[in-house]
């Protein structure tokens, strides 16, 4: 029997670890999972177990070279200057024991949620230990050691032949999958993020439209530090309903990183979980109307592991679920059991309270940038679409 949607998930995918002061802390998954367990919209039957993704899938994005250069980066065997040549033993992106395993497993994750959809088995699929981005063929960057939402769009590619929408959300630009397939006709990459004037990478200009064949496939609306959930949500939504009616996909694939929140301490956006009850709801929507359904979520981003992700990426899966995103308190066993190892006092609702959200001076400045740069972005779209 078809399931609405499935939920991938192992405590292999935790192993994806650096060390304890590192900002990329993949606790932030189980914490998500367990936020729904205690709210009843995640069910055992729900659960499928991820495949690790075999060294021939990796393939299809990144180089044998580089592949090679992990595995001997995950038995100690790499010399610190063949490492900073592939990215890595760097502060972002530090070797660890088996680092070559835990990052195929997250990988073969996002493979797993892929063929649940595309082979009929569920309509859509949330795979949480995904969405590294900023992975490049023969290079490692910004926490990312394979890129498994590259090696998921090249897989569609060749295993089903579809046109793949994909949409990034993270604060930080997605990088490296908008250079995978920057000529590639039946691709389209969608990136909204904090402009790369204060940010990591520092990429992501609304200029970057792709070349040759694949020139007016690539979208990028980079917005101001500061950035509010109103002024998000409405350029977010304008832009893609616009982008998904010029590219007319099959299936879609979106990024969820939970940085964009004014709780994060890695970026500079003002987001409230206003932002991540829309991301979904809009996403689901354009599924609906494009797609068949056809939507597959990632994870990301997101370094508030304690306030933000686990109720950003469980509202994904409320939405995938019922249709809505949860409201109200959040169940109490979980803050009970979660409470006491928190270095922060943790939220009681699904929304944030009035007073966790500051008060940004440069509001009406920075909404009518806003504006601007998505005319801009419009306008590129609107010429592609007279062509």
């Amino acid at each position: 029997m078809r399931k609405h949607a499935t939920f991938v998930y192992s405590n292999a995918l935790l192993g994806y670890h650096f060390h304890e002061d590192h900002p990329f802390n993949q606790k932030r998954v189980l914490l998500s999972k367990e936020l729904l367990e205690n709210k009843n919209t995640l069910e055992e039957s729900d659960i499928v177990f991820p495949r690790s993704a075999t060294d021939e899938e990796l393939a299809l994005f990144h180089s044998w070279e580089y592949i090679e250069a992990v595995k001997k980066a995950s038995s100690g065997s790499l010399e610190e200057h063949e490492g900073i040549a592939y990215g890595l033993g760097t502060e972002d992106t530090p070797i660890f024991n088996q680092m070559h395993e835990a990052a195929s497993n997250l990988v073969g994750g996002t493979l797993t949620a892929v063929d649940q959809v595309l082979e009929g088995k569920s309509k859509q699929a949330l795979h949480l230990g995904g969405g590294l981005h900023h992975g490049f063929q023969q290079r490692a960057a910004g926490f990312c050691i394979y890129n498994d939402g590259a090696v998921a769009i090249k897989y569609i590619r060749e295993k089903y032949d579809l046109k793949v929408l994909y949409v990034d959300t993270d604060a930080h630009h997605g990088d490296g999958v908008q250079w995978a397939f920057y000529d590639d006709p039946n691709v389209c990459t969608f990136s909204i993020h904090e402009t790369g004037r204060y940010l990591f990478p520092g990429t992501g200009d609304i200029n970057e439209r792709g070349i040759r064949e694949g020139y007016g496939y690539s979208f990028n609306l980079p917005i101001d530090a500061f950035t509010q959930d109103e002024s998000f949500i409405e350029v977010y939504e304008t832009a893609l309903k616009e982008i998904t009616e010029y590219f007319q996909p099959d299936i879609i694939l979106t990024q969820n990183g939970a940085d964009g929140h004014c709780f994060d301490p890695l970026t500079h956006l003002c987001g409230t979980m206003k932002i991540y009850e829309i991301i979904p709801m809009m996403a689901q929507e354009m599924a609906n109307q494009y797609t068949n359904g056809k939507w597959i979520a990632l994870g990301g981003g997101g370094y508030d592991m304690w306030r933000v992700a686990p109720r950003a990426w469980a509202q994904v899966w409320n939405v995938m679920k019922t249709g809505k995103p949860a409201e109200g308190t959040l169940p109490y066993e979980w803050v009970e059991k979660w409470e006491s190892q928190a270095p922060v006092e943790l939220p009681k609702y699904w929304h944030d309270v009035i007073d966790a959200i500051p008060t940004i001076p440069r509001k009406k400045e920075i909404t009518e940038k806003n504006k601007q740069t998505l005319n801009a972005l419009l306008k590129h779209t609107r010429q592609n679409v007279k062509q």
